[in-house]
C-alpha cells in the first residue's frame, strides 16, 4: 500500500508503516500530484479534501481525518467516488474540557472570584460540550446546555433558550461550523448578540473562530464593552484579526484539543477505520508509543480549595505558556501554523496522581488520577 499522511499526525508513520509505504507531507500545501497511486489519505483540518485535490487520486480507497470536525472534507464527492471516509469524533474532547477548566480557573483568579455557584452556558452539548459540562459541574458551577439540533432529536432534553445563554456568567462555545440548515453556527455571535453581553461575563471560544463575528467583537472590545475573552480559535485562520489578540485575557492558536493523548486517540480511531474499510489486520501500537509522563503524584491535605485546583491544572498544563507563545509568534499566518506544527508535548490531567481523602469525586471528574 501507499499511504499519504499529514506530517503533523502524531505516530502515524509508526502505526501505519506495518501496512505499506507511508509518505508524510505538509497538510496545508498538499497537491493533487502527491496522491497519484495512493491507496489511503490521512489529513487534519488544514487540508481541504476537494475534487481538485483528488483530481489525480487514481486508486484512492480511503480518506480519514484525525479531527472531530469534518467541514474540510467534501463527503458528497467521496461518496460519489466510492471512497470510504472516517473522522475521529470526540478524540480531543477531554483535552478541550481540560483547556476550558484551566482557563476558567485562571480567569477566576484574575477576577478574584469563586466559580462555585456561577452559571455556565455551554453552546453545543456533543462530545466536547459534555466534557466541559462534567468539569464545570465538578467545580460547583451551575451548568446550562444549549443545543437545539440535539434537543430536536430528543438527545438534549435540558436545552435552555438562547436568551438564557446570554445571561450566563460564562458562555463556552463548542459547536461545528455550519452556514446552512435550521440552526447555522456561522456568526451566531454577531454584533447584535454581542451587544447584549456585559464586561463582567466570560466568553470562551474553543470550537471554530467564525462562530463569533471577529470584527464585531473587536469593535465591542475597543469600546470597553466586551466580556472577558478566552479565544483559542479565530476567524480566517491562519490569517487572524491581529488587533483582537490584545483584548483577549487568554489567546491561543487553535490548540485547545492538542493534548498528546487526544492526538493519539485521533490517530488510533482513524487507523481502525482504515483497517476496517480496507480489510487490513488491525495492530494498533498507540498504547506502546505514548512516552512516560514527567509527573508522578502530589498529596493534598484537607478540603481542596479553588486556588489549589488552579495550581493543579496549571501544573499539568501551562496555559499561559501557550498564550505567551501566541502573542509573540502567532499573529502571522506562518507563525500561527508553526505554533501548531511544533506544539510542545502536552499531557492530560490523568498523568498526575493526586492523593486527597476529601475531594476525590471532584478530582476524579476533573480527570486527575487518584
Amino acid at each position: 500500500m501507499k499511504i499519504v499522511v499529514d506530517e503533523n499526525i502524531p505516530f502515524a508513520q509508526e502505526i501505519l508503516s506495518q501496512h505499506g509505504d507511508v509518505i508524510a507531507v505538509d497538510g496545508r500545501t498538499m497537491q493533487a500530484e502527491q496522491l497519484i497511486n495512493v491507496d489511503a489519505l490521512l489529513v487534519r483540518s488544514v487540508t481541504k479534501v476537494s475534487p481538485q485535490l483528488l483530481a489525480k487520486a487514481n486508486q484512492l480507497k480511503f480518506v480519514g481525518t484525525a479531527t472531530i470536525g469534518t467541514e474540510h472534507i467534501d463527503q458528497d464527492y467521496l461518496r460519489q467516488q466510492k471512497i470510504a471516509f472516517a473522522s475521529a469524533p470526540g478524540c480531543n474532547a477531554i483535552a478541550v474540557g481540560e483547556y476550558v477548566v484551566t482557563a476558567l480557573l485562571a480567569a477566576a483568579e484574575h477576577q478574584q472570584q469563586q466559580l462555585a455557584g456561577k452559571t455556565i452556558a455551554i453552546v453545543g452539548a456533543g462530545n466536547t460540550g459534555s466534557q466541559v459540562a462534567k468539569r464545570a459541574a465538578a467545580i460547583g458551577m451551575q451548568v446550562m446546555l444549549y443545543d437545539p439540533p440535539l434537543a430536536e432529536q430528543g438527545l438534549c432534553e435540558e436545552s435552555v433558550s438562547f436568551e438564557q445563554v446570554l445571561q450566563a456568567d460564562v458562555i463556552s462555545l463548542h459547536v461545528p461550523s455550519t452556514k446552512i440548515g435550521k440552526h447555522p453556527s456561522y456568526h451566531m455571535f454577531n454584533s447584535s448578540v454581542l451587544a447584549k453581553l456585559k464586561p463582567e461575563q466570560v466568553l470562551l471560544n474553543a470550537c471554530r473562530g467564525e462562530v463569533i463575528d471577529n470584527q464585531a467583537l473587536l469593535k465591542q472590545a475597543e469600546q470597553g464593552k466586551a466580556p472577558l475573552l478566552i479565544l483559542d480559535v479565530w476567524e480566517g485562520e491562519p490569517t487572524i484579526l491581529r488587533p483582537l489578540v490584545k483584548y483577549a485575557f487568554i489567546a491561543t492558536p487553535h490548540i485547545a484539543g492538542y493534548s498528546l493523548e487526544g492526538k493519539m486517540r485521533g490517530t488510533s480511531m482513524v487507523y481502525h477505520a482504515m483497517c476496517q474499510a480496507l480489510a487490513l489486520k488491525e495492530n494498533d501500537l498507540s498504547e506502546h508509543l505514548l512516552p512516560e509522563a514527567e509527573f508522578s503524584k502530589i498529596s493534598l491535605n484537607g478540603e481542596v480549595s479553588q486556588p489549589q485546583l488552579t495550581k493543579l491544572t496549571q501544573m499539568v498544563y501551562d496555559i499561559f505558556a501557550d498564550d505567551r507563545r501566541f502573542r509573540l509568534h502567532g499573529s502571522t499566518p506562518q507563525g500561527f501554523d508553526q505554533l501548531r506544527k511544533f506544539y510542545p508535548q502536552r499531557r492530560e490531567f490523568k498523568v498526575l496522581q493526586v492523593l486527597n481523602q476529601h475531594n476525590q469525586a471532584v478530582l476524579s471528574q476533573l480527570g486527575f488520577n487518584l
